[in-house]
């Protein structure tokens, strides 16, 4: 026993260090970003961290492109950046299915660039991701579509699988799937 520590102290370490890295444990996953188990996702700071993440990239409302798409002006190329699986639920009508743009490239033939690029994902991360590529590569008619497909399903607005319409949107997963409503969610097709 060293004659500098008051007696039963060494005992009390013993009992309290288990505690002690518990909660070192919790306060490190609590500061990590998005492990905040009280925090919900929301549109506002979504929106907010989309745009900070890719500052260069234009952001179209989903109501400015309902609004283009019921007009007389010719249509965007709408590219659905997300994987297969969650494409295959469902889509907006006439989008192309692209993850990179190298298959961006190939599905428009290269393009003139003369014809708008919208792009969508879940919620916008991804699209506006593909979105920086496209405007490395030249392409300078390009946009993301603000709150990408769950906004625009939130919205009521038309999504299709096998060219008919259907009320059902990929989540994603779990924790970004609280932005689509709940009563939207499919994970494969019916």
């Amino acid at each position: 026993m060293d004659p500098e520590d008051p007696p039963g102290r060494a005992l009390a370490m013993k009992r309290t260090a288990p505690l002690f890295s518990i909660l070192c444990l919790i306060l490190v996953w609590a500061a990590a970003p998005g492990c905040d188990a009280e925090t919900e996702r929301d549109w506002p700071t979504t929106k907010r961290q989309v745009r900070e993440a890719f500052p260069t990239v234009t952001q179209l409302s989903t109501g400015e492109l309902a609004a283009w798409l019921e007009s007389d002006r010719p249509p965007p190329i709408l590219i659905d950046a997300r994987p297969i699986e969650e494409y295959a639920v469902s889509h907006l009508a006439g989008a192309i299915r692209a993850t990179d743009a190298d298959q961006v490239d190939a599905a428009i033939g290269g393009g003139d660039g003369s014809r708008p690029i919208v792009l969508y994902c879940s919620v916008g991360y991804r699209s506006s991701e593909l979105a920086e590529q496209l405007m490395d590569r030249g392409y300078t008619d390009v946009m993301n579509l603000e709150g990408s497909i769950f906004e625009w399903a939130n919205a009521g607005r038309p999504v299709v699988r096998d060219g008919q319409p259907v009320e059902a949107v990929h989540p994603y997963d779990e924790d970004w799937g609280r932005l689509l409503n709940r009563n939207l969610w499919a994970t494969q097709p019916d």
